[in-house]
């Protein structure tokens, strides 16, 4: 289970889960990825460990988001059945004997819990969904209607998605793209018991420019001081290779410059719909000058077009720029490991 901020009610979704798991009368373990929370999430898993409740967790340096978070989670898990949720109390523990009920009778590589009912969130959230996975099933020929990362994959699917070392993660495309034999089972999204969704629409686009240090999160103090002249010789950092490392640092840490095109051609496109509206209306009131509408008109679209197009091909660039760089999926700070067991379906 990947958590991120859920401190506040990460207590009493583990009891529900816990008194789910032991009606499958099969040994279990509780694998908890702590995505970098800032509130008191992971005080409330050692507090777990310590009233004696056992379970496994990591605890990662930063943020790194929510896949790479279920990335360490099948890394890490053992047994023969992981069982992929969120912890936000969305994901409802009471289908778990049902899903593992449904894994032994069927002979199915993957049970998939499909959502009938995406619960309660704005209209945009909800607009926003359905124009993503309508261009996604169309684009990649793959049927993502319903879909959720809430599903029990076995040991085969679980080692052959492993196999799987890119970057830019999308569980649950890439769990569709194995083509394991899979059985579905429905579920409605439940309200939050606390706390609200990280997922905020600044989130989703916000490209930042980090530094290394920053990009790794290790604990980090600061210590200030001030730069004294220099004693003799003049600084070889010339204006030059000032600008150099900045190209450096920017392109290293950010594909922001690849989206600007992108960014462009829509603004562009915008004004262009703006612009040759106006031009039409001088064109049909006669105070536009011959063939120009014509022209301003072709010019504006196709440069438009021409942009976002070129936008397009920024983005699988981005999508290759960030995987060449090879760097990990996570980093892990400190982990909890009690005593491990063999055969256990993890959580």
């Amino acid at each position: 289970m990947p958590v991120f901020r859920e401190g506040a009610q990460l207590a009493g979704f583990l009891s529900a889960v816990r008194s789910a798991a032991q009606e499958c009368n099969l040994p279990y373990e509780l694998l908890l990825i702590d995505d970098g929370s800032p509130d008191d999430t992971w005080r409330v898993i050692e507090a777990e460990v310590t009233s004696g409740r056992p379970l496994r967790a990591l605890r990662l340096t930063r943020n790194f988001g929510k896949e790479s978070a279920l990335c360490a989670g099948l890394e890490y898990a053992q047994g023969d059945a992981v069982i992929v949720m969120d912890a936000d109390g969305q994901h409802p523990p009471s289908l778990i004997p049902n899903m593992v009920r449904l894994w032994q009778s069927s002979g199915a590589d993957v049970v998939e819990a499909v959502k009938q009912r995406r619960g309660r969130e704005s209209l945009s959230s909800k607009v926003g969904a359905q124009l993503f996975y309508f261009i996604l099933n169309r684009l990649s020929g793959f049927h993502f209607k319903g879909a959720s990362d809430f599903k029990l994959m076995n040991r085969k699917a679980v080692d052959a998605w492993l196999k799987m070392h890119e970057r830019n993660v999308f569980f649950r495309g890439m769990t569709v793209w194995m083509g394991f034999t899979t059985v579905q089972i429905p579920f409605e999204v439940v309200p939050r018991s606390a706390g609200q969704s990280a997922w905020s629409v600044l989130k989703r686009i916000q490209l930042a420019l980090i530094g290394i240090t920053v990009w790794m999160g290790f604990t980090t103090v600061q210590i200030p001081f001030e730069v004294v002249p220099r004693s003799a010789g003049q600084s070889a950092w010339s204006v030059l290779k000032r600008i150099q490392l900045a190209l450096i640092g920017i392109t290293a840490f950010s594909s922001f410059p690849l989206h600007l095109v992108t960014f462009a051609g829509v603004i562009f496109l915008g004004i262009s719909v703006l612009l040759g509206l106006q031009t039409l209306y001088l064109k049909l009131v006669g105070r536009a000058v011959s063939g120009f509408a014509t022209v301003i008109l072709l010019q504006l679209i196709v440069g438009s077009l021409l942009m976002i197009s070129l936008g397009i091909i920024g983005e699988y660039l981005a999508r290759i720029y960030e995987e060449v760089k090879g760097r990990p999926r996570y980093l892990v700070r400190e982990s909890i490991e009690p005593m491990r067991s063999e055969d256990l379906i993890s959580h």
